[in-house]
């Protein structure tokens, strides 16, 4: 989920760039140090804007760098347990399929992907039911429930997310629009 909030920080600026403004540093460094960056809460900083330099830095003895406080606003992307997502098939291996969303993908098991026993075509580059005949493929969108989370801090980009679409109200779009229908025809 995206949120937008207010948030205070510190940024070190080197000896090197002192003298320069002060208003465009603190935006290129808050940006530098914050973004693509994994805060406290398990959040991903997307963006950072309207960057404010608040008071005087401090010199930090033995250094020689500022400490300057900044307060910023950050977009923010925040996975949850249980939280619903919607996004695209990027890739499909053996093992199931990764769903980008938001700035992350998610991988949909096998397993998870629905009540019925799945086909693998690595070369094709889908999934197929064997009953069904439903199939998942790159660029699909789908609907899926977060089950798992483990962030990785130093590189987001290799957070394990589990994802399922074992439930009534998950799967590929086209899948719940069908079955909309066939709802509204009975």
């Amino acid at each position: 989920m995206y949120l937008k909030e207010k948030r205070k920080d510190v940024i070190r600026i080197p000896p090197e760039r002192l003298g320069e403004d002060l208003t465009e540093l603190s935006q290129e460094l808050t940006q530098h140090s914050f973004e693509g960056k994994i805060v406290g809460d398990k959040s991903l900083i997307v963006l950072t804007t309207s960057i404010t330099p608040m008071g005087e830095g401090r010199i930090v003895h033995g250094d020689g760098a500022v400490y300057q406080d900044v307060e910023y606003d950050a977009l923010i992307f925040r996975l949850d347990n249980q939280e619903i997502v919607e996004g695209s098939v990027c890739e499909i291996l053996k093992f199931g399929a990764f769903v980008r969303f938001g700035p992350l993908d998610g991988l949909l098991h096998i397993s998870q992907v629905m009540d019925d026993h799945i086909d693998v075509d690595v070369d094709n580059q889908r999934l197929t039911g064997k009953e069904t005949r439903r199939d998942i493929r790159l660029n699909n969108e789908v609907r899926a429930r977060i089950v798992t989370v483990s962030v990785n801090e130093r590189n987001p980009r290799e957070s394990k997310i589990g994802l399922t679409m074992r439930q009534s109200g998950l799967g590929r779009l086209d899948w719940l629009q069908d079955n909309i229908k066939n709802k509204e025809a009975s």
